[in-house]
């Protein structure tokens, strides 16, 4: 990481909301707990569409190896404009995973035509869409908007945020996924190496990122791969759908 670092963010949908309402996020949508990936009757206490996951996930040796083996072979990203599917940002804050996970989720797919014109996620976006990897980093590492929210938010958790001169480190990561705009399923993740955006496979025009096709080909693929290995299941996951209020 670079020479920032913020405090750890919770998964938590009041966090969430709060820290996508300060940023710009119109309150149409909102981050709800999803409870079960194949309960029916908990699937349904979420509006649809999911227009994005915001998971957190353990790091393990399995989950490391998976995915050191997926990028070994794949060139450094050097997308940039319009004609991306998806918007990805290389994180180099530290303990910034959480707020670089929403901003994934609010910038991409369906969910973008909801953030306000003229608000800090408007400026990120217009900032950063025409960069490549690096530059487009530095626009969030350069935002006091951007540091602001989500400190603010850090303060807003249901545990006290780890100190930051004591260096913890929680053992979990965000990651996000996002339907982009050719209707494919891709996992966002700015941290632990990755190299860029990761497609997932096509999804229907009627499928998001909750479905069963959107689960098997992402989260519930990750949880299978560390449930074969007797590794650790400590995932929780909120939706981005419409909001209750």
């Amino acid at each position: 990481m670079g020479h920032k670092t913020f405090h750890v963010l919770e998964n938590n949908p009041a966090v969430m909301n709060h820290l996508a309402r300060t940023l710009g996020l119109s309150p149409a949508l909102a981050f709800h707990d999803v409870y079960s990936l194949t309960d029916p009757d908990l699937l349904a206490l979420i509006p649809r569409p999911v227009h994005a996951l915001l998971v957190i996930m353990p790091l393990t040796p399995t989950w490391h190896a998976a995915r050191t083996a997926e990028d070994q072979d794949r060139p450094q990203y050097e997308g940039s404009g319009d004609g991306e599917p998806v918007i990805w940002f290389k994180q180099t804050i530290g303990n910034a995973c959480g707020s670089i996970g929403l901003v994934h989720c609010l910038l991409n797919g369906t969910a973008a035509q909801y953030v306000t014109p003229g608000s800090t996620l408007d400026q990120i976006r217009t900032d950063a869409l025409p960069k490549k990897m690096g530059d487009r980093a530095k626009v969030l590492e350069e935002s006091a908007e951007f540091e602001r929210a989500h400190e603010e938010a850090a303060m807003l958790g249901d545990t006290p945020a780890p100190t930051l001169a004591g260096h913890e480190h929680m053992g979990q990561h965000f990651v996000a996924f996002v339907k982009g705009k050719d209707g494919h399923l891709y996992e966002l993740e700015g941290a632990g190496g990755r190299k860029g955006p990761l497609d997932r496979g096509a999804l229907k025009e009627d499928e998001d990122v909750l479905s069963p096709a959107a689960l098997e080909m992402g989260l519930g693929g990750l949880m299978k791969i560390e449930a074969e290995a007797g590794g650790d299941l400590r995932f929780s996951a909120t939706a981005l759908a419409e909001s209750f209020d």
